[in-house]
């Protein structure tokens, strides 16, 4: 028998994952907002998310943020209007770490399991199943769920107590973003100083800046190319995560600090549908 799973959104990685998915035949029931999203994919589209829930055990949300999640939860045609019992619900949007408390406790109240389950990796690697999934949540659900996790990930870290997934994906995510803005302010201060600036990303890479950051993004960069494989108003969203994070524990965060204003500045800029790397720019036209 194929495994059978749905998935509730559908964007850019949403959708490299239905690829993914598909690719290694997951019969897949789909869901979106905007249905204009589906259009093309090799899925089974629904109409709502409970009719998602009602084709498929295990259900994959991909969402924006977590008041996104809530609202796929609570809407009246949501997952918490479906028959949830024995379901199990892997959550790959990354999350407010609060949020996923209520999460957890609003589907076990229904009998489903929820498995927090954020994913650090690029688009291409979503469709080659080589992310890195972190995962928290009951550890049985985890192991029903491997099936699918294994699809889509090939790093694959088990936490278990819930709420550490997510905390462990906001501390990474703040080097992602602390990476990305030394990058883009040496690479403009660089070209301020004479350099051509494909010249100085070549030194940075063979250098002290040598990183898969730095490797992902150096053709971006060097063409200000800014179509968007990470969204900049993903990586805000995100930073902002972090600082309520940061503060619940009274530890300071001074380069995610500066890291969020430059990207909050990138957003003032119009900058929140380009790349992520698009701080380059931001920084270049200051």
């Amino acid at each position: 028998m194929p495994l059978k799973a749905g998935l509730i959104g559908l964007g850019q990685m949403g959708k490299a994952l239905a690829t993914r998915l598909r690719a290694e035949g997951v019969e897949l029931y789909a869901w979106n907002r905007t249905f204009v999203k589906a259009r093309g994919l090799d899925a089974i589209v629904c109409d709502t998310p409970a009719a998602v829930l009602s084709k498929a055990d295990t259900v994959i949300l991909n969402l924006f943020d977590s008041q996104s999640v809530r609202d796929v939860m609570g809407r009246k045609d949501g997952l918490l209007s479906g028959g949830l019992d024995g379901k199990t619900i892997i959550d790959t949007t990354t999350n407010n770490y609060t949020d996923v408390e209520y999460f957890h406790a609003a589907f076990a109240a229904k009998g489903a399991a929820y498995l927090e389950a954020p994913l650090a990796g690029s688009l291409v690697q979503a469709m080659t199943g080589t992310l890195t999934v972190i995962v928290s949540g009951p550890e049985a659900a985890y192991k029903a769920a491997l099936p699918y996790i294994e699809k889509i990930g090939n790093e694959i870290f088990y936490l278990a107590v819930p709420g550490l997934a997510t905390k462990a994906k906001l501390v990474n995510n703040m080097l992602l973003a602390v990476f990305m803005a030394s990058i883009a302010e040496a690479t403009v201060l660089a070209e301020k100083a004479g350099l051509d600036r494909a010249t100085a990303l070549e030194i940075f890479s063979k250098g002290a800046g040598a990183s898969a950051v730095l490797s992902a993004k150096k053709e971006q960069l060097q063409k200000e190319d800014f179509s968007p494989h990470f969204k900049t108003s993903l990586m805000s969203k995100d930073l902002k995560y972090l600082q309520e994070l940061a503060a619940s524990l009274n530890a300071p965060v001074f380069t995610a600090g500066a890291a969020k204003e430059l990207f909050t500045l990138a957003m003032s800029k119009n900058a929140g549908d380009e790349d992520f790397s698009s701080v380059y720019k931001t920084l270049k036209n200051l």
